[in-house]
């Protein structure tokens, strides 16, 4: 079993062109799966039963896993199977009619405007390193990417003319515009500060560290709570709630959904839509008639 899920990973990287992050997941799903079949004597995938399958799904809930673990797992059992009977490698499907449990889907956190304006304001305008970390900040909040899309921005991706970035991922490319908060931020950190970092390396990455390498997912996050700290936001954050507040404050103001949908990347209007849901939640709690 562990061959053929080499082989499904694979055909995710070079077919499907699914990200690192997916590939991973899928993998520590399917082995942890294969794992527990090997305990039930069951080794080959041609052997796997519904009933395993199942049984597998019992186990996981009984061990405490979230329902949207569960669900995950669910759903790698099923895209590995059907790669296998497409593939030829078996005549029938076990996970076809596997059923996830039902996942709520959680309104996510989001900051103040207030509070957004206070974090913003937390970067120093003296140094090299304050500059990148305003322009980090301000480009994050103005466009929605997600952490790992902006630190694998690179020079060339921001246009400064008409101002938008290009960000690109395995499957596709979004272009995104920004405001001029941001523009002037991007334009005060280039022309001041990223030299002073990179030195005289060779670098093309938009947002190098203070040693002028590519900056990591930790390293970020490590600046971000400073700043959340700094600005005495009492709220726990992550790097994704500069995201969720960049959505939820452009549906709060009459954003189109697929428009906002688009600029996130979502595949699925569904996962915008809780934005929306919130907002109606936030108009029935405050409007005197809601």
């Amino acid at each position: 079993m562990e061959q053929e899920i080499k082989s499904f990973v694979s055909y995710l990287h070079n077919v499907k062109k699914t990200s690192k992050n997916t590939e991973l997941s899928y993998q520590r799903d399917l082995v942890k799966m294969m794992h527990f079949l090997e305990e039930q004597k069951v080794e080959c995938v041609k052997d796997v039963t519904e009933t395993n399958l199942n049984s597998y799904i019992l186990d996981l809930e009984k061990k405490g896993m979230a329902a949207s673990t569960v669900s995950r797992n669910v759903a790698s059992m099923k895209a590995f199977y059907l790669y296998l009977l497409k593939s030829g490698e078996v005549e029938t499907d076990p996970a076809e009619h596997l059923k996830a449990p039902k996942v709520e889907k959680k309104i996510p956190d989001i900051l103040s405007v207030a509070d957004i304006n206070k974090l913003l304001e937390q970067p120093g305008d003296r140094t090299s390193k304050g500059l990148r970390d305003r322009a980090m900040l301000e480009l994050l909040y103005a466009t929605g990417i997600r952490v790992t899309e902006l630190i694998s921005l690179k020079v060339g991706d921001i246009n400064r003319k008409m101002d938008y970035i290009v960000c690109r991922d395995r499957n596709r490319e979004r272009v995104i515009p920004f405001g001029a908060k941001a523009k002037e931020a991007l334009d005060n950190y280039l022309g001041n500060a990223r030299q002073e970092l990179i030195g005289n390396k060779e670098c093309e990455m938009l947002f190098p560290n203070c040693s002028g390498e590519s900056m990591s997912r930790q390293g970020f996050w490590k600046l971000l709570k400073q700043y959340v700290k700094q600005a005495g936001i009492q709220m726990e954050i992550t790097p994704h709630t500069l995201r969720h507040s960049f959505a939820a404050h452009l549906v709060d103001n009459g954003a189109d959904l697929h428009v906002v949908q688009e600029m996130l990347g979502h595949s699925d209007i569904s996962t915008t839509m809780m934005y929306a849901v919130r907002t109606r939640e936030v108009y029935a709690k405050a409007h005197p008639r809601g």
